[in-house]
């Protein structure tokens, strides 16, 4: 049985008077526990407030899949004062590393006792403010890595296609260029004359405006692509359908190449249908350079949004475009918009510049955004496409930033619960119930702005006004 000299241990109940001593000695339940042995899951109602006499207990909690360690209960201790206080369900998993003695106290016991000492009460409030936040920095650590690892995985999956073109290119080009230089060599050694030379390349650079300018008219493209591959053919070229795409990309004509192949139609030397590899082969170099230009300046862009989302080499407080963030954010959530969720921007195109944590903002626009796609996602209708609306304004000596989504809403019971911290309503051990929190106190503590939260069947919508400088 529990003593009160046992109780004297732990400093909040020295403040006791000896007749709450005893009275809490009467009314506590023995637990022992072994090695390995869990007191408490995640996710299980309240069981009480522990006192914990000898041994030690891991707290950890599930993320994504994982049990990460949030810290330990060290003998002499006490816990789970949160929950009988809240009468939530307990956040973490309390799991023995050794032989522990413990003595349980039910709820209502325990908060009579709270209540009949006010210095013990204020104790007991100083350990669990300091126990909330301890968990809550841990576990806003833990979400701050999470969003980075989801966009970094985005921004490796968005790097990996054009990075992967620049390759194939590269390889793709040095051959051919090797080619094209052993023809030059070839063409050169049967001095051909120069009017008919320039010919050759006016057409060549012709082409290559037209590939670096292309129209656009498929219809078009495939009609001469069509009347090339019948020229080619009864010119007598081996698979002429290689050369008559590359060559209609250039927006060569057959008449053109009549006139220009009349000479050697009868040659029986390579020279036959060498210049028609020649103009189809600069054509296809031509159109790799373009391809590679085009994965570059696309690797380019990503890498300098994820520069600008994280605002490097740039001091904390800055002046922001509020709409490069978002765009920012956008652009490395592109892997997870792909499929099938349209975006729609209403930007005011006057919206001014304020002064702001870029990063910690561009934080806001990640947890928003990312909370809009897992819910249309998980509620798909195929009646209704899904969609994320994103508007700005300047209204009220603020700047106001909603961000809509048509799925399926957030329930009335929970609605007035959403901004609490760790309170989710994502499967265990998928979301940390910090997202909205770390936007809340982002938008309110750090900037002093407002949070609002408009939600029903069909339509959510966040509300954020950020505060103007007077």
């Amino acid at each position: 049985m529990l003593c009160s000299q046992a109780l004297l241990q732990i400093e909040p109940f020295q403040l006791l008077p000896p007749d709450r001593l005893d009275w809490i000695c009467d009314r506590t339940q023995h637990i022992q526990l072994t090695p390995g042995e869990v007191l408490v899951r995640e996710g299980e109602p309240p069981q009480g407030f522990f006192i914990q006499l000898s041994g030690q207990i891991t707290i950890s909690r599930t993320s994504n899949g994982a049990n990460m360690p949030l810290g330990r209960h060290e003998s002499p201790s006490f816990f789970g004062e949160i929950q009988c206080l809240t009468e939530d369900i307990v956040p973490v998993t309390l799991t023995a590393d050794t032989h522990t003695d413990l003595y349980r106290l039910n709820c209502l016991d325990f908060l009579e006792v709270l209540h009949s000492c006010r210095d013990f009460e204020k104790a007991i409030f100083c350990t669990m403010e300091k126990r909330l936040r301890g968990l809550e920095s841990f576990i806003q650590s833990r979400e701050k890595m999470a969003a980075l690892g989801t966009l970094s995985a985005g921004l490796a999956h968005e790097l990996n296609n054009p990075a992967a073109a620049l390759v194939r290119v590269l390889k793709d080009a040095k051959p051919a260029i090797l080619e094209l230089q052993r023809m030059n060599m070839v063409y050169g050694q049967h001095q051909v004359n120069d009017e008919h030379t320039q010919q050759w390349l006016t057409l060549r650079d012709h082409g290559f405006d037209a590939i670096a300018n292309p129209q656009n008219d498929p219809l078009a493209l495939s009609d001469r692509e069509d009347a090339l591959t019948d020229w080619l053919e009864d010119y007598g070229v081996d698979e002429a359908w290689k050369l008559a795409e590359p060559l209609a990309a250039g927006e060569v004509e057959p008449d053109i190449l009549e006139q220009l192949m009349d000479r050697w139609r009868d040659s029986d030397t390579e020279l036959r249908d060498m210049g028609l590899r020649w103009l189809a082969l600069s054509f296809d170099v031509m159109g790799m350079i373009a391809r590679g230009l085009d994965g570059a300046e696309r690797i380019s862009t990503l890498v300098q949004s994820m520069k600008s989302y994280s605002y490097m080499d740039r001091a904390a407080q800055q002046e922001v475009n509020i709409h490069d963030g978002i765009e920012d954010t956008l652009r490395l959530f592109a892997f997870k918009l792909k499929h099938g969720i349209k975006v729609e921007r209403h930007y005011d195109s006057d919206l001014p510049k304020i002064m702001a944590f870029g990063s910690e903002l561009n934080q806001v626009w990640t947890n928003l955004l990312d909370n809009a796609v897992d819910a249309l996602a998980e509620n798909p209708s195929p009646s209704v496409p899904p969609k994320i609306t994103i508007r700005t304004c300047h209204k009220n000596g603020c700047i106001r930033v909603e961000l809509e989504d048509n799925g399926p809403g957030i329930p009335p019971e929970i609605n007035t619960r959403i901004l609490e911290p760790f309170f989710t309503t994502k499967p265990m051990g998928k979301g940390s119930g910090l997202g909205l929190d770390v936007v809340r106190r982002i938008v309110e503590n750090r900037h002093g702005g407002s949070l609002m939260v408009e939600s029903e069947v069909g339509r959510t919508c966040f509300a954020i006004a950020l505060p103007l400088p007077q």
